[in-house]
């Protein structure tokens, strides 16, 4: 009797928030031997040199809510323009500028 009734799988479904692929997702075994998934949001791409597209030094890769509270020295290097081109293009930009006139 007891082994004609079949066991049901259950599936869990993750909450709202977490179903899109938005956020990277790694299965986990814990220590009492339960399987669960551990989300968390991803690291957005660097920021490149608007002339050569080469990544910028100085730039950490962090979200948007976390850069807002690093120190503003970090956020960026200590010359003009810094957050938008490399320094090889920035160099060749203010020699452009400063031949032209």
């Amino acid at each position: 009797m007891i082994s004609n009734i079949k066991k049901k799988k259950v599936i869990i479904i993750p909450r709202p928030g977490l179903r899109s692929k938005a956020q990277a997702r790694k299965k986990l075994s814990t220590p009492g031997n339960q399987n669960v998934t551990h989300y968390w949001r991803r690291k957005p791409k660097r920021v490149s040199c608007a002339i050569c597209k080469r990544p910028l030094q100085s730039i950490p890769r962090l979200r948007p809510a976390k850069m807002v509270k690093t120190q503003k020295t970090a956020r960026r290097a200590n010359r003009m323009k810094s957050g938008r081109y490399c320094a090889k293009c920035l160099q060749t930009l203010i020699k452009e500028t400063v031949w032209n006139q």
